[in-house]
């Protein structure tokens, strides 16, 4: 047998090796999803035996429960405010992380090293021990159980996350075109949003959606700092928790229910996402 041959026949090995080696990964992380899901579609006393019975009959007393058929409240305030609250303070997060990423890294300012330690600095700091002063801040002006305060926070949350993802996606921009867009006269609205954004633009839905994803996902100040009107969706999740009855066939439905924006966000936007995360590791 050839060297030629040999090395074929070991990278072959080699890629089958990795593919199933990814494979069993992928399986490993599905299994909960799909134990989750076929869990919610089972009734109380079926989905709480030990060991959990394959067979039990299907239904969808969970989802309807859920939904508040029983009598229960209903989780569409709940999930319109954890899509208003995500989508604005996503919206505010590109509209504040652009600029910022285009002066760090295409017209980098000066120490621009020391500012982004700076945003990610501001991430070093426990969430829970700014709780107390923000509550106290969203009392003393009457913000608390308003969903505008939450996009604030939010806003504020991942725009230092935004702004390092930003500049790495920026510095990836061909300085060569903005010079010529310069001369053409385009001034820097003009330049950011039709010479920098889509250029940039996979960076752009792959920042998106991670802001989007922690946005949704958010519990802690929407515990502390919501009450009935501006009540987020995990935060209505919360609630079918209980000390006493069956709760877990219809905690896995509305955790199914409450995940599919999160999921769709992600499969509609998954080629742009790849792209996003992959940019400028290639040179």
């Amino acid at each position: 047998m050839s060297n030629v041959a040999v090395r074929t026949s070991g990278r072959f090995r080699s890629g089958a090796g990795l593919g199933l080696v990814a494979w069993l990964a992928g399986i490993v992380f599905f299994l909960p999803i799909a134990w989750m899901t076929l869990t919610s579609f089972h009734s109380e006393a079926d989905a709480a035996t030990n060991p959990p019975s394959f067979a039990a009959a299907l239904t969808l007393d969970g989802y309807r429960e859920f939904f508040g058929a029983g009598g229960g409240a209903s989780p569409w305030p709940s999930l319109i405010n954890s899509l208003v609250a995500s989508v604005a303070s996503t919206l505010l997060v590109l509209v504040l992380s652009l600029p910022a990423a285009y002066a760090l890294s295409i017209r980098p300012v000066k120490k621009w090293t020391d500012v982004l330690f700076f945003f990610l600095s501001t991430k070093m700091l426990p969430v829970v021990a700014g709780l107390l002063p923000i509550y106290l801040f969203a009392k003393n002006t009457d913000m608390l159980d308003n969903i505008w305060l939450l996009v604030i926070l939010y806003t504020s949350m991942n725009l230092p996350i935004a702004v390092w993802m930003m500049q790495s996606f920026l510095a990836e921009v061909p300085v060569a075109i903005i010079e010529a867009a310069r001369v053409d006269g385009a001034k820097l609205p003009t330049i950011l949003t039709r010479v920098v954004a889509p250029i940039a633009l996979p960076g752009i839905a792959a920042t998106s959606l991670i802001c989007f994803i922690f946005s949704w996902n958010e519990l802690l100040f929407a515990r502390v700092l919501t009450g009935v009107v501006a009540e987020t969706a995990p935060v209505f999740l919360t609630g079918f928790i209980t000390s006493q009855g069956l709760f877990l066939a219809k905690v896995c439905a509305a955790s199914l229910v409450i995940s599919l924006p999160v999921l769709a966000a992600g499969f509609a936007a998954q080629d742009k996402l790849v792209q996003g995360l992959s940019l400028g590791a290639v040179k």
